[in-house]
């Protein structure tokens, strides 16, 4: 089953057959096969008919609208988990102080780890750059010092803490003379750099939260994110370990490979309306910023991120507990799974992916 991703401006989407046909402004089409599908995502304003919408549905096809820009606008799920005694759990554990640290420690320990094995891999290639060997070994303490707390929101702020180390460092792995990057930032993204993070967190977001409603599990219930209306905390706590193995990584690539290019990249101006809030990241990770000034991947670049996205979901990596190697998209859904079994009682702790 594939995700199908819809980048097209004025489009319409009709079923023919047993078939959906995308007709573009332009009159191109292009066929997509419902049986073969389980996601889709579009991007740009694109109409779909009712007899689509019907077969959408005949298939539980999981459709989630962006717009042009890469702002989420929404999500047709067409078939809600039914097991409401697993959300029970989920629910009853909201008040149990020493699962929401000990879960809230481990996710974070592991995304912070990861930052750490990156941001040591950038080093190498600067051997002798004592601001990145200063950095490696301040968050290597902010990990240790992690081991002793106790509550949710000091995590937060180690993890916030964290975050801003490594993107300190994180711009020194960055070579190619257009690309520019200087410190997190998102609602908008600042510049180029922020730009491809933002949006391949977001499709790491739509892969984490797909799984989660086919498991069964409640995307809104999160033990480290706050709960809040509308927010999808549990999706943000899943996600955290794949930022690393699987945008950050990817963007450096794109980047310094030139599969990126200047020119696929766009100076947008944002209304207070049509904010960005593409990721979703917790606050203390980011820098907020209030100029409604923002860059942003073209159509063009857009289409590029999201080729090499799914080539990197289909890489293969070893997993532990199959004893095997699996791909990445693979992977996403057998740690969910994991998570719904300690949610259940059957496994005692969740363990995160962590890279070596």
């Amino acid at each position: 089953m594939a995700t199908i991703y819809i980048v097209s401006n004025f489009g319409t989407l009709h079923k023919k057959g047993e078939t959906l046909l995308l007709v573009n402004k332009d009159q191109s089409t292009t066929t997509i096969f419902p049986y073969k599908t389980d996601q889709l995502i579009i991007l740009g304003k694109t109409n779909i008919t009712s007899e689509a919408l019907n077969l959408l549905m005949h298939y539980n096809i999981d459709t989630v609208f962006m717009g042009k820009s890469g702002k989420f606008n929404g999500k047709i799920t067409f078939q809600t988990g039914k097991n409401v005694f697993l959300r029970q759990k989920q629910f009853k554990l909201l008040d149990n102080n020493d699962f929401k640290v000990n879960f809230s420690k481990i996710i974070t320990r592991a995304k912070l780890k990861n930052q750490l094995v990156f941001l040591q891999k950038i080093a190498r290639k600067e051997k002798n750059d004592i601001k990145l060997h200063d950095l490696t070994q301040k968050l290597k303490r902010n990990i240790q010092t992690l081991e002793n707390i106790d509550n949710v929101d000091s995590i937060r702020g180690y993890e916030g803490y964290g975050a801003k180390l490594y993107f300190s460092g994180f711009k020194y792995g960055i070579f190619s003379d257009w690309a520019t990057f200087n410190g997190r930032t998102m609602h908008p993204p600042k510049d180029n750099v922020n730009a491809i993070l933002s949006f391949l967190y977001t499709l790491i977001l739509f892969r984490v939260d797909s799984a989660i409603e086919l498991a069964g599990l409640d995307p809104y219930v999160g033990y480290m994110h706050t709960l809040d209306y509308g927010k999808r905390s549990l999706t943000f706590d899943l996600m955290e370990e794949y930022r690393t193995p699987i945008a950050d990584r990817l963007a450096i690539t794109l980047i310094n490979k030139e599969i990126l290019k200047k020119d696929d990249f766009t100076s947008v101006n944002f209304s207070k309306e049509d904010n960005f809030p593409l990721s979703q990241e917790d606050s203390s990770e980011t820098t907020i910023d209030k100029d409604n000034e923002g860059i942003l991947l073209t159509k063009k670049g857009i289409r590029k991120v999201i080729k090499h996205f799914e080539k990197r979901l289909a890489e293969e990596i070893f997993y532990k507990p199959l004893n095997k190697r699996i791909t990445y998209k693979k992977l996403i859904n057998e740690q969910i799974k994991h998570f719904k079994r300690v949610i259940n009682g059957e496994e005692l702790e969740y363990k995160p992916l962590i890279i070596k």
